[in-house]
């Protein structure tokens, strides 16, 4: 049975810097896999690539499918979604529209074809990420940590496959990350999800993911079991560090 998502030789130079540096990466349907690594070590570039932006050498396999360079509206459509490190909602719309926004524009809009179709999916969508008690909200009044959730409910609204989290955890609190991954646990146990994720939190790697892909200069430097790759030595040297290890 073929991986959902395959990179193959994914390489990227912006002039003279190499960002990638020959990536192969393979996910399973259902899988959540980590993807860590020091500041510019290739990781949201590698995200960006699976995403549309072309490699300078390399491909990248979607259900088996030669997927390089396609516009992101449509892998969205093809059931790739993503989250970015800066959240950046329709401040006047409310939480509710900007939801009902990506359930039109998603995997599912030839069945979802009416705003009053998809405000009910919206609403759903927010019950997923304990939202459901600000639909009628300007996104622009809400809290940081809301505002992660409804960068989260909108890639879910896309009815994806595959999901991409890019530092979905950044800047929240202790309690708010804990809730953020209670979150993602029943998602992942209810939709079956498959997630690559960017983070930083160790605590979150640790219990979200099934295996770890570590970059380091745009090279893939390990790759396996959380355990595994925690005690790696050349891991802990070049991320780590012997006190997080």
């Amino acid at each position: 049975m073929r991986p959902l998502l395959e990179g193959q030789g994914i390489s990227k130079n912006f002039g003279g810097v190499q960002a990638l540096d020959g990536i192969d990466l393979s996910i399973d349907g259902g899988e959540v896999v980590g993807l860590i690594g020091p500041n510019g070590a290739g990781k949201t570039t590698l995200f960006n690539v699976i995403c549309g932006l072309k490699p300078t050498r390399g491909r990248i396999l979607f259900g088996g499918e030669d997927i390089t360079g396609c516009p992101p509206h449509q892998l969205c459509r093809r059931g790739i979604a993503r989250t970015f490190q800066l959240t950046r909602p329709f401040v006047e719309l409310s939480v509710r529209d900007n939801v009902a926004a990506a359930v039109l524009f998603g995997r599912n809009h030839r069945k979802v074809s009416r705003l009053s179709e998809a405000r009910t999916e919206a609403d759903l969508v927010l019950s997923w990420v304990k939202l459901d008690q600000r639909g009628d909200t300007p996104a622009q009044d809400l809290l940081f940590s809301e505002r992660r959730r409804l960068e989260l409910a909108r890639a879910l609204a896309t009815g994806p496959e595959l999901l991409l989290l890019d530092e979905v955890m950044a800047g929240l609190t202790v309690a708010e990350a804990q809730d953020m991954i209670d979150i993602l646990g029943r998602l992942r146990r209810e939709l079956g999800l498959t997630v690559l994720v960017i983070e930083h939190v160790m605590k979150v790697v640790m219990t979200m993911c099934d295996r770890i892909v570590v970059l380091n200069y745009g090279s893939k430097l390990a790759e396996g079991a959380p355990e595994a790759v925690a005690r790696d030595r050349a891991v802990i040297d070049a991320y780590l560090g012997v006190e997080s290890a």
